[in-house]
This record gives C-alpha cells, structure tokens and sequence, in this order.
C-alpha cells in the first residue's frame, strides 16, 4: 500500500475512518470460525455510496483487492479480506432510510444490523420476514450477498426474494442503482438477482429496497415429534394445507441434535418434550385472528395425533413456553461447546431425498473417522439440511475429510455444497463436485465481464486467472 494512497483514502472519509496495520481490530480480520483470518494493509468504512466508489476506484487503480467486512456471522470464509489488501466496513452505512406502507417496501442502506430493520419495521405494523439467529450481528449487505434464507424461508422465501431495488458500486467504481418499489420489471436482464448471492465477488451493495408484509397479529408455535421421516413430512404437507398458507416455519431435528441440545440446556430451562423420538419438530403459523388461529392450529395438530401421524405435540401457551421451544433450535452454544472443535455444514436437496444423504453421509464417516460424532437439523422445508461432525480434534487434514465426506453425500443425492453461508474460501475447491464445467465456465465468465482485475474478494467462490 503506498502512503499516498492511505492520504488520498483519509482526504475522502476522514482520517479516523482509515486504520491501517496493526490498528485494524480482529473483527475485520477474522470470521466466525475463527479457521480463516488475514492481516489486510488498510481498513475503510465509507458513510455513503459515493465514498464507496470513490475509494473503488482508487483501490482500482492499484489492483488493490477489496473486501467488504459485514457482521463476520458467515462459517466459510467469505469475508475474510486478502493479506495486505483493503477491507471495507459499511458499518457507518447503518440507516432505514425509508419505510413505505403503502408500497409496502423498506429503502435500507447495506450496512444496517437485520434485527434494527426487523424492529423498525414491526413500529411502523410492517413485517421484514427475513430471521435468522445471528439476526443481531448479521447486515442487510450480507444476508443480501449470500442470499440468506433463515427460520421463515418456507413461506415468505430467501432474501432474493425479498430484494426488489438495488444500489451497488461496480468494480471500477460505477454506481449501479434501481431503487424501485416495483413488484414486477421484466424490462431486460435482471442484474439485480445476479449480485444477491455473489458473496461480494462482482459488486458492493450498498442500498436496498426491500419488500414487507402485514404485521401478522397471532403467532401459534408447537413442538412436535414423529416415529419417522415419512411422518414428519406428512406433517409438513398438512400443516401447508390445513392452515391456508400461515405456516411459516418447520424446523427438523434428528434425535440426536434434540437430545444433545436439551441435555446441556438443562440448567437453564427443562426439555420441551420427552427423549425417544426419531423427529422432533418446532412449526410455527403466523395469522391475523388470534382467537381463530389457535383454534386452527390446535386442532389440525390434534387431529394429526388422533391419526397417528405425531405422536407427541406440545404448543406453547406464553411467550416463555414459546422461547423455550425455539431455544432448542436456537441456543446452541451450551450443546456444541462439549463437541469442540467441530465442522459446521449447510447444505441443500430435494425434501425426499434427506434420509439418503444422512444414511451415505453417516456411511462415508464412519469409513474415514469411526467414532466421529454427527448431529443433523435443518429448515428442511426448503430442503435445507445442517450438520455438526465432531472427532474432538480438527486441523486442515480432518476439515478436508470431513467435507469430502459430507460433500460426496450431497453429490451422491444431486443437492447443493452451499444453502445458507455461501462457497467462500471453505467450500471453493468443492464448488465442482455439484456444479458442471459449463456451469463453472459461465461463472468465469461473468466474473471476468464484471471485475476483470480480480479485485472483489478475490479468492471466493471460483478461483478465476487473473
């Protein structure tokens, strides 16, 4: 980095908005794994889009590689800055700019927390459905760039689908912006859907407009088990059906994952539910008529019991019975301390084909680590599933058998290496395993169209020539 640049970056943003060094905090440097980190020469956090494309195109002009640091909550890597590159914060880029309630929509800048956005949507009696549980770190600009999908995507769908504007700055510097509160634009190529999920490797977005729903008035939340998957399924279709589309999450849990994590929780609060189960289930239905809808929800659960499709059920009657519940799924921390350090797995399928990846990934496993702890859970609605694989020691050898294990399952099935956290650095050398040559080719070449130098977060996703 030449001095002259860091001057000319402190003459656009100020020179306490540049730290270089060793004065860079590990926040910037280091991920939520805490297995990727670096030593970036500078770190900027810009206050608006025009800072952010100034400093695009200094940065541009000397093939410096650029990063953008969000709420580090991703496992894979993604925002880990190269050494000795520029890493960019768009925390001061925090505000909601606007909420529309008669469009519907939430104008936001990429730097804003998503639980602030949910909170100051749900003042204005408007929904922002997107949850996930790092909800209080994650930012507007990750979840969009990943394409987050988290504990609703079931009903109201991932980020992608709730991104109707964008604004970015492009490699060299350009400023890209639709702003628009339309539903529908078919008025040619949708760059829009390309940047979500990009992991920050063709652009930097820096505002969106986000689409909203009615704030729902009722919330009804059970936790229910089954004797098999098939059941578990059925419920899913039934609660789909039977509560006219307010089911807006289903969260499945292994046994395993459910007796692990209720047994370390117990000196905070009991099991919601006996041990013994195959599956257990946390659903929720979201509506408009408190009174109605718990009667709904009551008695399609209880209907579902009658018939032997559940055998066990039990609905949260308060806020605290309902916290409780969804702390299983939730709380992790207390159950995953005992299986550190461990691998964490995020990855997609057809609904039906889940018990085969979990029979070939438990298969794979204990071929290569017999005696390796494995835990499974996920939204499974949307044909995302979780895994935790765990022998008590993790170094670069074990982490790469353990994807090859995980990742030949996945392959095995024709699913997805990435459903929540993206590819990043984790996961790019097994990008091919689930995507063909062509595809592969497709994405060089839009990377080469977009960033020719190379310079958004290089290394992530596909590792291009330069």
């Amino acid at each position: 980095m030449s001095e002259s640049l860091a001057q000319r970056l402190c003459q656009i943003i100020g020179e306490r908005n540049v730290l270089t060094g060793e004065s860079i905090g590990e926040h910037y440097r280091i991920d939520i794994s805490r297995k990727y980190k670096s030593q970036p020469a500078i770190l900027v956090k810009p206050q608006t889009t025009a800072e952010v494309s100034e400093i695009v195109r200094l940065a541009a002009a000397e093939s410096m590689p650029i990063t953008v640091i969000g709420g580090q909550s991703g496992t894979v890597g993604s925002a880990v800055p190269v050494d000795g590159g520029l890493a960019m914060s768009l925390e001061r880029m925090n505000r909601v700019i606007e909420i529309d309630q008669l469009s519907m929509t939430m104008t936001v800048e990429a730097g804003c927390i998503l639980q602030i956005a949910q909170e100051t949507a749900e003042l204005e009696g408007t929904l922002l459905p997107l949850d996930l549980g790092s909800r209080g770190s994650a930012t507007i600009g990750g979840v969009i760039g990943t394409n987050a999908g988290g504990n609703r995507v079931l009903r109201w769908g991932m980020m992608r689908d709730m991104v109707i504007g964008l604004e970015a700055v492009l490699a060299d510097g350009t400023i890209i912006s639709s702003l628009t509160k339309m539903l529908k634009d078919n008025a040619g190529y949708n760059w829009k859907h390309l940047l979500i999920g990009s992991e920050g490797t063709l652009a930097i977005v820096t505002r969106a407009v986000l689409r909203l729903r009615p704030l729902p008035t009722s919330r009804q939340t059970a936790l229910v088990a089954t004797a098999s998957f098939e059941q578990a399924i059925t419920v899913l279709r039934r609660l789909e059906l039977e509560l006219s589309g307010r089911l807006s999450s289903f969260e499945l849990m292994w046994s395993n994952f459910f007796e692990a994590m209720t047994q370390a929780q117990l000196p905070q609060r009991p099991r919601p539910m006996a041990l013994g189960h195959a599956f257990y289930i946390i659903v929720e239905a979201m509506g408009g008529d408190a009174e109605y809808d718990l009667a709904r929800f009551e008695q399609v659960l209880m209907a579902m019991i009658e018939e032997n499709v559940t055998v066990d059920a039990v609905i949260a009657q308060s806020e605290r019975e309902r916290e409780a519940i969804w702390a299983v799924r939730e709380d992790l921390s207390p159950g995953l301390t005992p299986l550190r350090p461990f691998a964490s797995y995020d990855v997609s399928m057809g609904v039906g084909d889940m018990p085969a990846f979990v029979s070939k990934a438990e298969t794979n496993m204990a071929r290569d680590f017999p005696g390796a702890k494995m835990l499974f859970y996920g939204h499974a609605g949307d044909g995302n599933l979780h895994a935790i694989v765990s022998t008590g020691t993790l170094d670069a050898d074990i982490q790469h058998g353990f994807d090859a294990a995980i990742f030949d399952a996945v392959r095995d099935v024709g699913g997805s290496i990435a459903a929540e956290h993206g590819i990043g650095i984790a996961r790019a050398g097994f990008l091919s395993w689930t995507r063909s040559p062509s595809e592969l080719a497709l994405m060089s070449v839009l990377k080469d169209a977009i960033d020719p130098r190379h310079i958004l977060n290089p290394g992530k996703i596909i590792n291009v020539a330069g």
